[in-house]
């Protein structure tokens, strides 16, 4: 694709790929979205019914239980689910890219047939724990500890901001194993839901993305199996900021699907409010603010499709993940801001929806790296000798 063989048609594959998760999101996400974005409620049944459909583990390998597919296609299907309610999309986006990819790449034989097979294929839900509360952006001052005592580790600390936090089955948990060694004595275990010594806070009650569930976690003398440490001891830092950039490709696509929601919104409503005796979509103001808004969706969307094309032919694609993550993010918060003044009165009121656009775009220029963030590691790339 865009970066190998410049080729921009999707195959059937992937069509078909798109269509699925497009018609899937229309049937069973729609229905429940406003009442869930609400009310705070999980998605369980519709959780379960997306990894029925492989739409939890689509880049695994049939190995392990996965679809097989390439980053592409996530992204594709990560646009389609996250156009009609951003917070399954967050939900598949952390199964996806940060636990099945992570454990793929990195964990040994015995984790990925425990661990990695159920949750590529949707009966178990992962999630990621790298933040702290003094540890978010500058994510090497991990206070979490994990104290090797004979055949396991005894984990102590708390994580925040965890997705999945109250509904995951399995995390994959950052702690130092060795406080001498900096960010180098960093180390991934992966706790299972239930282990002495593991719990978690209140939900939080959030902007946006409400139907997923976020909320921190606490471990107290928590003992691990050795056998669940991921990759190796001193690793768990190159493990997290490797995982997290192929998940900025995943968010990167959520962003996508907020802002074509919202764009498509505006167009549906240009075209049926009336004003001065005609639609609105007849003024200028109007055309101008839905044309700058969708050469900013297919910009993004040409800087995501690079990303995860870099990626599946296996070339470094950090800065380009950075870049589509950047972008896509910045733009569907502006097109969500847009989308609300077209509706006027009407956009800010739960029954048209791109109110909750807005809400839920906020949180792409936040979290797997703020925007802040996303621009130092475009410009080391630059800068570098």
């Amino acid at each position: 694709m865009i970066g190998t063989n410049m080729n921009f048609d999707f195959t059937e594959e992937q069509l078909l790929i798109q269509e699925t998760a497009k018609d899937f999101a229309r049937t069973e996400i729609a229905p429940t979205s406003v009442e869930r974005d609400i009310n705070a409620v999980f998605p369980g049944e519709i959780v379960k019914k997306m990894g029925e459909l492989g739409f939890l583990g689509m880049m695994v390998s049939p190995d392990y239980g996965g679809a097989g597919l390439d980053t592409l296609s996530y992204v594709l299907a990560m646009i389609e689910i996250s156009k009609v309610d951003a917070s399954c999309g967050v939900i598949m986006s952390v199964n996806n890219s940060l636990v099945c990819y992570g454990l793929e790449k990195y964990a040994t034989e015995h984790i990925k047939q425990k661990y990695l097979v159920p949750l590529a294929q949707g009966e178990k839900l992962g999630a990621f724990a790298l933040s702290e509360p003094e540890a978010g952006s500058d994510a090497t001052k991990q206070t979490t500890t994990a104290d090797k005592e004979g055949d396991s580790y005894t984990l102590n600390g708390m994580k925040n901001w965890i997705t999945n936090g109250i509904n995951g089955d399995y995390f994959l948990v950052m702690a130092t194993t060795n406080k001498e060694a900096g960010h180098k004595g960093i180390s991934t275990l992966l706790v299972e839901k239930g282990a002495p010594g593991f719990g978690h806070g209140k939900k939080e009650d959030k902007l946006g993305i409400r139907s997923s569930d976020t909320c921190s976690l606490t471990f107290e003398n928590c003992k691990v199996p050795v056998e669940n440490l991921v990759w190796e001891e001193g690793k768990g830092f190159n493990f997290a900021m490797n995982t997290l950039n192929g998940g900025r490709i995943g968010i990167a696509a959520q962003a996508i699907g907020i802002a074509e929601a919202s764009l498509d919104a505006s167009i549906k409503y240009a075209k049926e409010r009336k004003a001065f005796g005609q639609t609105i979509s007849n003024f200028q103001a109007i055309q101008f603010k839905i044309a700058d808004m969708a050469v900013k969706v297919d910009a993004a969307k040409l800087l995501t499709f690079k990303a995860a094309s870099l990626k599946d032919a296996g070339k470094k694609y950090y800065k380009e993940a950075a870049e589509a993550k950047l972008y896509a993010s910045t733009i569907a918060v502006e097109i969500a801001l847009d989308a609300i003044q077209i509706h006027g009165g009407y956009g800010y009121v739960r029954e048209y929806l791109v109110e909750r656009y807005l809400r839920d775009s906020k949180i792409t220029e936040i979290y797997e790296g703020t925007s802040e963030i996303q621009k130092i590691v475009i410009a080391r790339e630059l800068l570098k000798d």
